[in-house]
């Protein structure tokens, strides 16, 4: 009751003070004091007390109407030198207005972003500045702001054109733009310096006192009593209901008034919730402590004296004022820009802006609220004191963040927040970079905050502690900063920037070698896994870094050095990771088709293997690079090609290639779901830009620098179907009726991944620097594979395209070129329509398609090509040209080991499959023979100058199995095939083939006898022989074909009369003797076809076991 009538009396104890105060007396009075900072501490000391927290309730218009009469009219007063109403008008008038508009943005206001014109996604306009702009006629973005950043109109750094509104659009006539401080007086500057120097170091002061019960020197009331609040701070742990139900057992309040405790709380950072004398307001504090502290840490609560919180309060109000007064005068704006950054006594870290910073953490959130507000008011809006702050702020970044990790408010609220506004400056971020190391700096204080690691020192996220994953979560703001950084790349380097930039990606790399190899999975054999291992926290850190990769790489693409110095540091990294990735590798060698390579023992099914490969992935980024800004060709000298060791290079991702293969073949179905997720974000469209296309990026540049056959060896090794092509009989793989049909099933499986890894390792063209493409074509073909599954709207479009990092797709700029757009009817919605003349661009095997894809894909060309009349065959389509690094790719297609492996799946189809070879499989065989054919007219079409191209799949897929198997060709097996009834699906496809052979076989003679353009000097005599040459190998190579063809159909009948007549055909071969071992290596066996049998008995045997391929 006494402390109601306190609060109501309180008005009137002021009345007689009030009306006998004179703000301009006071004023004046300060005008002649020696020590102006004592006297205003003394003024402050007196009526502060007096007009704020008399009571446990509050009245903010009274306390606000008080503190302008009393405490801000004299300040504004000794600041103007005459009535504040006319001075502050006349500084108002005499002002040149900043171009800037600096207007902070509220919670839930709605901002707006041009698309077009941005320079990144954080570059905005308030409403009234945007409605002015010519940004309105553009394609923009809405949306609503979560409170704390200002609008960027003016900044001419934050757009490509248009940064002015009709408002803020700067005035020719003052383009001198001269210093502001010119327009005032030098008695104006020295009184403007006087009180911001006081109120600021006040306001300072108080927001930073930790003590309780005493306030600063000077600010000591006159008359202190017994009252204290007990106040309850926020945090980030305690629920609403907790908190409610504590209050109503700590303060005895109803229901409604601790929601409205708790609600202020949450909104301001603290509230009082008991006014008394000390005894008093400690039992609750007592009792809060007790209630919330049983199964986290309790909630924060402090016993504050009445004239400590008063001061605060004011302190709050004062930093309020500076940011109202500075908008009359940019001049002002810059005296307190000087005076917050002016350095103390102390030295490093001593000016008040400085210990706002380095004290944030500690502060409540409406403090933090206020003096940023203030900051952005100030600092930003001056690119002279934005530098310097931004200096300031890179000096204590590492400080501010470990704060930050170890408060528990959320960033919005953090003085760290800041960040956005400084570091997407470009010049801002450049200065930052090379003066302050920037890049280095955020790189290393994100390392120091993760520190679980294995024994490899790679990053360790299994078994992490509540504590743990909550700082995992607070330190991924670095890796915002970081893209902030990075996000306006530079048109100009200097030997210094590139030497910081160099710095700073050494320190990735650091970073990305902790993630080299993190996550090792090992496949469950037996038993299924008991608790599913940990995975997210990993694919977290890989996502939130997608975009920075990509930037790091772009950056080093925009000037040849820096791509020169990083290609060497990356490829130094690789080898340095591979060296402690030894797993008990053991040296071995392949043999198959007459060629052989050493390589290592290594099983995807036993050994541990990892999906994150970032190390390897950032450098095929750089190779492509390399390819692309054509340094390779340029400056080979300064390149170390030579060291390259492609079998290194291709080691790891074929590995997490082959898992990939694995999983889809069901071998790792006892590990659980964590890893068929970690397989599903691999390829999902927010992660493969930096992991699944790079990998097969590193498949195609290691391909390009080895023997094919050599490649394919080691890739047939990993994939783990070496036994079944190397063999001698591996032409009959299933002639065994004793075979595990699962373990069939999984190589089957096995081999069709193989089989489309390497159609995606000759086909995929389309990234700039391996084909000859633009990054436009890239966007245009994802478009029109994804349009070939059905007509789709702009949404779909939108989410199956990958975004860059200003969160743009790139569709707008080519999504008319591909696609006819059909407008929605009365319901429905608008859809796009792929144009019929880009069906040509379709691949079967495009190497984002999902297998639910390829198939609704498949099935939708197939059925517009039968409503148009058209063969429904699906041939290959044309490919761009490699780039003159990756160009001997395409000697895969031709090389003996992929031939074999074609002719052997060919020779499985001869007979119905019963489980022993799929359709699948069949397809993807020739899809790539019709690759290889594809190729060869594209070569013979860009070589018609040169007929004698090196490129002849035709003659390579003509020839025979060598002796002593003889083994029909490619060419003769589909010759057989396309009248076999149970390959009914497949005989559009081998038609097809043989029709394309054919026309190749006719270009090429028809090139071979044409004369050639400069051939005016040649007899006719030469031309007519010529031709007759010609003819005569073309009806040779008839005739052969024609012998291979009666040949198949021979082998065929033999094997079906084997077949049906199998009892009598063991009985004959259990009665007769093997021959002896000597005879097999000297005996003139000579076998015609796969099971060709020309005697009983022995002669019999010795085919089947003398059959090569």
């Amino acid at each position: 009751m006494a402390a109601a009538e306190t609060d109501r009396d309180a008005p009137s104890a002021l009345c007689s003070e009030f009306l006998n105060f004179s703000a301009k007396d006071t004023a004046a009075k300060w005008l002649q004091v020696s020590n102006l900072p004592k006297e205003v501490y003394q003024h402050l000391a007196c009526y502060v007390p007096k007009i704020y927290c008399l009571g446990p309730n509050l009245n903010p218009q009274n306390e606000d109407l008080l503190a302008q009469l009393l405490l801000q009219s004299p300040l504004e007063w000794y600041l103007c030198g005459e009535e504040p109403s006319l001075g502050l008008a006349k500084l108002e008038q005499n002002n040149q207005p900043s171009q800037l508009c600096g207007h902070v943005f509220k919670v839930g206001e709605p901002t707006y972003s041009c698309r077009e014109c941005a320079a990144d996604p954080t570059c905005v306009l308030c409403m009234q500045c945007f409605l002015g702009s010519v940004h309105k006629e553009h394609r923009y973005r809405m949306t609503t702001s979560g409170g704390g950043g200002f609008c960027d109109c003016g900044d001419t750094e934050a757009w490509k054109k248009g940064p002015y509104c009709q408002k803020h659009e700067p005035n020719i006539s003052d383009s001198s733009q001269k210093d502001p401080l010119a327009n005032l007086s030098d008695e104006m500057i020295a009184r403007t310096y006087n009180v911001f120097s006081i109120i600021l170091k006040y306001a300072v002061d108080m927001l930073t006192w930790e003590k309780e019960d005493e306030l600063p020197e000077g600010l000591e009331p006159p008359a202190r009593g017994d009252t204290y609040y007990c106040m309850l701070f926020n945090d980030e742990v305690h629920t609403y209901e907790q908190v409610i139900y504590t209050l109503q057992k700590a303060v005895n309040c109803t229901q409604k008034e601790a929601v409205s405790f708790a609600t202020t709380v949450d909104r301001d950072g603290r509230k009082s919730v008991r006014f008394g004398d000390f005894q008093f307001c400690e039992q609750a504090k007592s009792v809060i402590v007790r209630n919330t502290s049983r199964q986290t840490k309790p909630l924060r609560v402090q016993v504050m004296h009445s004239s400590v919180v008063a001061h605060q309060c004011f302190a709050l109000k004062a930093l309020t004022w500076l940011g109202q007064i500075i908008r009359y005068s940019d001049a002002l704006r810059r005296i307190l820009c000087q005076v917050g950054l002016q350095r103390g006594p102390e030295g490093e870290n001593s000016s008040l802006v400085d210990t706002l910073m380095l004290c944030d953490s500690k502060m409540w959130k409406g403090a933090r609220n206020v003096y940023h507000q203030l900051f952005m008011s100030s600092l930003l809006m001056d690119t002279k004191y934005k530098k310097l702050f931004a200096i300031q702020f890179a000096k204590n970044y590492r400080r501010l963040q470990t704060d930050f990790m170890e408060d528990d408010h959320e960033r919005v609220v953090s003085v760290t927040s800041l960040s956005v506004q400084l570091f997407t400056a470009p010049t801002v971020a450049r200065m930052l970079i090379t003066e302050e190391n920037l890049m280095t700096t955020i790189i290393r204080t994100f390392m120091d905050h993760l520190r679980h690691r294995d024994l490899q020192g790679r990053f360790q996220f299994e078994r992490y502690t509540a504590q743990q994953a909550f700082k995992f979560r607070r330190v991924q703001s670095l890796i915002g900063d970081l893209k902030y950084v990075l996000i306006s790349r530079p048109t100009e380097w200097t030997d210094q920037l590139r030497e910081k930039y160099l710095e700073g990606f050494d320190a990735f790399l650091e970073l990305l070698k902790c993630m080299q190899g993190m996550d090792p999975v090992v496949r469950q054999v037996g038993q299924h896994i008991e608790m599913e291992p940990e995975w997210e926290a990993a694919f977290t850190l890989q996502m939130k870094l997608t975009h920075i990769i990509s930037m790091m790489q772009e950056w080093c693409a925009s000037d040849e050095r820096v791509l020169i110095e990083a290609y060497k540091k990356c490829l130094s990294a690789l080898t340095h990771c591979h060296s402690g990735f030894t797993d008990g590798e053991q040296p071995i060698t392949l043999s198959m088709c007459g060629h052989s390579v050493d390589t290592i023992r290594y099983c995807v099914s036993q050994e541990k293997v990892s999906i994150h490969l970032p190390v390897s992935r950032l450098l095929a980024g750089l190779h492509a690079l390399l390819s692309n800004t054509e340094v390779a060709y340029r400056f080979p000298e300064q390149l170390p090609l030579s060291e390259l060791s492609p079998p290194m290079l291709i080691e790891h991702p074929l590995r997490c290639l082959v898992l990939c293969a694995q999983v889809h073949a069901g071998m790792w179905r006892r590990n659980g779901f964590s890893l068929v997720n970690q397989i599903y974000y691999y390829h999902n469209v927010k992660c493969r830009v930096e992991m699944f296309d790079k990998d097969l990026s590193m498949l195609q540049a290691g391909a390009s620098m080895m023997d094919p056959n050599h490649f394919l060896m080691i890739m047939l090794s990993r994939f783990e179907l070496y036994h079944i092509f190397s063999s001698a009989d591996c032409r009959k793989r299933y002639s065994r009726e004793n075979a595990n049909k699962d373990v069939v099933q999984q190589n089957n499986t096995l081999i069709e991944e193989m089989l489309h890894l390497v159609i995606m390792i000759v086909g995929e063209r389309y990234t700039a620097g391996v084909g000859q493409v633009e990054c436009s074509d890239e966007i245009r073909r994802e478009i029109v594979h994804q349009l070939c599954i059905r007509p789709m709207a702009h949404s779909e479009l939108v989410k199956a395209l990958p975004e860059n990092e200003n969160k743009e797709t790139g569709m707008e700029r080519v999504i008319d070129s591909v696609a006819l757009f059909k407008k929605p009817g009365v319901t429905g919605r608008g859809l796009y329509k792929l144009r019929p003349e880009c069906a040509k661009m379709f691949n079967l095997y495009f190497h984002h398609y999902s297998r639910a894809d390829q198939s609704k894909a498949e099935e939708a060309q197939r059925k517009i090509k039968r409503q148009n009349g058209e063969d429904s065959v699906l041939p290959p389509p044309v490919l761009p040209r490699f780039c003159p690094l990756f160009a001997s790719l395409v000697n895969i297609l031709q090389c003996d080991v992929l031939l074999g492996i074609l002719g052997a799946v060919l020779q499985w189809a001869m007979e119905p499959s019963g489980g022993h070879w799929s359709e699948s499989m069949l397809q993807r065989v020739l899809h790539l023979i019709g690759m290889g054919l594809v190729e060869e007219q594209q070569h013979l079409i860009g070589s018609a100058e040169d007929h004698d191209t090196n490129f002849n799949f035709t003659l390579k897929i003509s020839r025979p199995g060598e002796a002593p198997a003889n083994t029909p060709s490619i060419l003769a097996l589909l010759e057989t095939l396309q009248n076999a009834p149970h390959l009914e699906v497949h005989k559009d496809m081998i038609r097809w083939i043989l029709k394309t052979v054919a026309s190749i076989k006719t270009t090429r003679e028809c090139t071979a006898s044409a004369p050639p353009s400069d051939s005016s000097g040649h007899s006719q005599e030469e031309t007519v022989r010529d031709k007759d040459k010609a003819e005569r190998k073309r009806k040779a190579e008839m005739a052969r074909l024609r012998r291979e063809k009666i040949m198949a159909q021979m082998s065929e009948m033999q094997r079906h009369f084997i077949s049906e007549n199998k009892e009598l055909f063991q009985q004959s071969l259990d009665e007769l003797d093997p021959p002896p071992p000597p005879l097999w290596s000297t005996a003139p066996v000579r076998v015609i076809a796969r099971w060709s049998v020309w005697a009983l008995g022995g002669g019999v045997r010795a085919a089947v076991r003398g059959d090569r391929w």
